[in-house]
C-alpha cells in the first residue's frame, strides 16, 4: 500500500534521538529550546512554544487570548475537529466560515459578510482561526483587515503549512495575525512523532502560552504573590495542562527542520507532476492562488461529476483495492454529530460540503519515489477508465 502520507526519517533523525536517550535530559532539557529557536528562525518570528500536539497549541493560543465563556470563535469547516474544539475547549461558542470553492481555504468573502451580519446582532467573533488548508495560505491580508476593523485576533492554523510563503514571506512571521500554530504529527511536512508548535512575536503571549504548557507555573519572583522561599520555589498562578513536549521528540524535529526546504522541494514537485499527468482525466486538480506558494502537504482533487460517471466513493474503493492509500480531507466539521447538537446543519457552508462530496487525497510525501507516483497515476486512470 502506498500511503497518502509517511514520514521520512534519516539516519541524522535517529542519532539524533539516541544522543537525547544517552544524555542527562529526556524531557525538560536544551533539545525543546533548540527546535523552538529552529522553527521561530525558520519563519522569521520571534518566539515559538512547543508543545505535545498542534491541538494543544491551539487551545493554549486561544487560552492566551483571553477566549472564554460567552465568546465566539469562527474558524473553517474544511479542517480537522481541532480547529473548532479549541474554541469549545475554553466554553467559547463556535461557528464556521465557509471556503473559497477555489482554493479550499475559509472565504474572505464569506467571512466578510458574516461579520457584517454578525456586528448588527451583536454577536462578533473574538478570535478566527483561518486554516491554512493543504499547505496554502488563506487570504491573510484580506483576514488582517477584517481582524482590523471588527476587533477580532487571529491563530493562523498552519498545521499543513511550515515552510510555505505568502506574498514572497514565510507562513508563520506573524505579520498577519496573533499567533500561528504548526503541526508535527508524522504524516506532516516535519515531524517530531507527536507534537506541535505556536508562534509569535508578541513576548507577553508567548510567556503566557509557555506558562500554560506548564501547569499555570511561574518560577519568576516578579510573578508571585510573596517571597520566594529559594532557588526550588514556584508557584501556581493560574490553570495551566501538562502540555510539554519531550527532549526525544524535540531533537528529531530539529533534525528535521535542517531539511525542511528539502522536504518542500521535493513535495512541489511531486505536486507539479500530478498537474501535468492529470491534465487531461476527468478532476478537478487543485489551483494555487498566485499570492501563495504552498508547502504542499497534501495534493487534493475533485471528481468532476460533469465528466465522469464515476462517483467519488467507487474512485476511492479501487484506488484502495489497487494499494493506492487515498484519504479524503476533510468531512466538514459543522456536520459532525457533536456540532449537530448546537444547531448546526446541511447547508450551512454550502461550498464545503459540495467540494467534499468529491474530494479525494492523492499520496504525496517528501520520500516518495517516481515509480511509486507513477502507480498511483496508473490507478487513477484505470479506476477512472
Amino acid at each position: 500500500m502506498i500511503p497518502y502520507g509517511r514520514q521520512d526519517i534519516s539516519q541524522a533523525d535517529i542519532d539524533a534521538v539516541v544522543e537525547v536517550l544517552r544524555s542527562d535530559f529526556l524531557t525538560q532539557g536544551p533539545a525543546v529550546l533548540r527546535f523552538e529557536a529552529a522553527v521561530a528562525a525558520s519563519c522569521a518570528a520571534a518566539h515559538a512554544v512547543a508543545v505535545n500536539s498542534a491541538t494543544s497549541a491551539l487551545h493554549i493560543a486561544c487560552l492566551a487570548l483571553g477566549l472564554g465563556r460567552g465568546d465566539w470563535l469562527w474558524t473553517s469547516p474544511n479542517t480537522f475537529v481541532a480547529s473548532a474544539n479549541c474554541g469549545l475547549y475554553c466554553g467559547a461558542n463556535v461557528d464556521f466560515v465557509d471556503i473559497d470553492p477555489r482554493t479550499y481555504n475559509l472565504s474572505a468573502d464569506a467571512l466578510a459578510a458574516k461579520l457584517e451580519r454578525a456586528e448588527r446582532e451583536g454577536r462578533l467573533p473574538k478570535v478566527v482561526v483561518p486554516v491554512h488548508f493543504a499547505g496554502q495560505a488563506c487570504d491573510m491580508r484580506a483576514i488582517r483587515a477584517l481582524a482590523d476593523r471588527y476587533g477580532f485576533r487571529v491563530i493562523e492554523d498552519a498545521s499543513h503549512a511550515i515552510g510555505g510563503r505568502y506574498l514572497g514571506e514565510t507562513i508563520g512571521n506573524g505579520r498577519w495575525s496573533d499567533i500561528t500554530v504548526f503541526s508535527f504529527h508524522p504524516v506532516k511536512i516535519v515531524t517530531t512523532g507527536e507534537g506541535g508548535m505556536a508562534v509569535t512575536n508578541d513576548a507577553d503571549l508567548a510567556t503566557r502560552m509557555a506558562r500554560l504548557r506548564t501547569h499555570g507555573i511561574t518560577r519568576e519572583p516578579a510573578l508571585m504573590q510573596d517571597e520566594s522561599h529559594g532557588p526550588w520555589y514556584y508557584q501556581q498562578i493560574g490553570l495551566g495542562f501538562n502540555y510539554r513536549m519531550t527532549d526525544i521528540q524535540a531533537a528529531l524535529g530539529a533534525s528535521q527542520m535542517t531539511r525542511l526546504e528539502d522536504f518542500v522541494t521535493r513535495r512541489r514537485a511531486l505536486a507539479a507532476a500530478y498537474d501535468a499527468a492529470l491534465a487531461d482525466l476527468p478532476v478537478i486538480r487543485p489551483w494555487q492562488h498566485p499570492d501563495t506558494r504552498s508547502a504542499w502537504h497534501l495534493y487534493v482533487i475533485q471528481v468532476d461529476p460533469l465528466r465522469t460517471s464515476v462517483a467519488r466513493g467507487t474512485l476511492f474503493e479501487r484506488l484502495r483495492r489497487s494499494g493506492v492509500g487515498v484519504n479524503v480531507h476533510y468531512i466538514p466539521v459543522h456536520t459532525q454529530p457533536h456540532y449537530r447538537q448546537f444547531g448546526f446543519a446541511p447547508g450551512h457552508c454550502p461550498a464545503a460540503e459540495r467540494y467534499y462530496a468529491n474530494a479525494i487525497s492523492l499520496p504525496l510525501y517528501s520520500a516518495m519515489t517516481d515509480a511509486q507516483q507513477s502507480a498511483v497515476l496508473d490507478a487513477v486512470r484505470g479506476a477512472l477508465a
